[in-house]
């Protein structure tokens, strides 16, 4: 119930991982010949689960743009499921517009809320219905315990407690509820300071000729700027930057991190960054990346809470090594 006082929910529960929470939930509102909307990009595992998986069982699952919405909506599918920012490209949605719009025609709107936390956006409050989390991330805080948590009515949480987690068995061992908790007790003093470096750390490699992009909506120049200013208590600790050079670029800028540390997760106290198009989102296939826009060049950066002149000092060395392969 942490978990649910925080995001405003009537219930919540809580999973084993991010990926049991996705998948219960999945099973408990879906069946043969519902439709899905997935407003993209989202993580690799989420995707791969509904056009992987969940598809062969009849689920028909359609990938949409944001100016699709109202279109697709009218022709009422089952659920709605979406993040902000996206993962990894940093896109900011609307929450009020998107959940309204999906409310009109009686969809049900599904956020990940992994990246902002509730000390950021509680997206209930914009008119969500369900709220996802992977507690491994931020909620947890140290890289120590691996769980999800599913918040939203009463009445849909004691459905998905009966049916997708009992049945599907992604309960949360006692110890990871500890340390969940544990977490959160210095949840809001972590993302104040991931927020403060993420700022900082995206302002420097703007400037940086080794980066052909900055993607944080904390950047005036960020195309989801003004949303997430409306929306969100600070802007986030995911960054994601373009390195000039493409692929081989990206590797000998990671290869060369020396404080980062390579890994697919995030929200850690301690900095991690990788590679999605061939790390998180490598089973989405070529033209599924491309529409996303994980382009090979693309890193993912999770900022911690480390001095963030030790960061960026290490970033730009490791980013001056890529001069050798552009």
């Amino acid at each position: 119930m942490a978990v649910a006082d925080l995001e405003g929910a009537q219930d919540a529960v809580a999973f084993s991982s991010g990926m049991a929470a996705v998948s219960a939930l999945a099973i408990t509102l879906l069946e043969p010949g519902s439709r899905v909307l997935l407003l993209g990009p989202l993580y690799g595992g989420t995707e791969g689960l509904y056009l992987d998986i969940l598809s062969r069982f009849g689920v028909d699952v359609v990938i949409v743009d944001e100016e699709e919405l109202p279109e697709v909506l009218a022709e009422r599918p089952a659920l709605l499921y979406l993040e902000t920012p996206t993962n990894p490209t940093l896109r900011v949605r609307d929450l009020g517009a998107v959940s309204a719009t999906a409310k009109e025609h009686g969809v049900l709107t599904v956020v990940d809320n992994t990246f902002c936390t509730p000390y950021i956006t509680r997206p209930l409050e914009f008119g969500a219905d369900v709220v996802l989390h992977s507690a491994t991330k931020y909620l947890g805080g140290h890289g120590d315990a691996i769980g999800g948590v599913a918040v939203g009515s009463a009445e849909l949480m004691h459905q998905v407690r009966m049916e997708g987690l009992r049945h599907l068995g992604g309960v949360l061992g006692p110890l990871e509820a500890y340390l969940f908790m544990r977490g959160l007790k210095t949840l809001p003093l972590r993302m104040q300071r991931h927020c403060e470096n993420a700022l900082t750390i995206a302002r420097a490699l703007q400037e940086n000729p080794a980066v052909e992009k900055v993607y944080y909506p904390g950047l005036p120049e960020d195309p989801g700027h003004a949303v997430a200013s409306r929306q969100m208590n600070g802007y986030g600790g995911m960054v994601s930057i373009e390195v000039a050079g493409g692929r081989e670029a990206a590797r000998a800028f990671l290869d060369n991190l020396e404080l980062f540390t390579q890994a697919v997760s995030l929200g850690d106290v301690a900095s991690l960054a990788t590679h999605p198009g061939t790390t998180t989102h490598q089973l989405l296939g070529p033209e599924l990346l491309e529409r996303h826009g994980v382009t090979p060049g693309l890193v993912r950066l999770s900022i911690g809470i480390e001095d963030p002149d030790d960061l960026l000092a290490d970033l730009e060395r490791a980013l001056s090594s890529t001069a050798v392969t552009t």
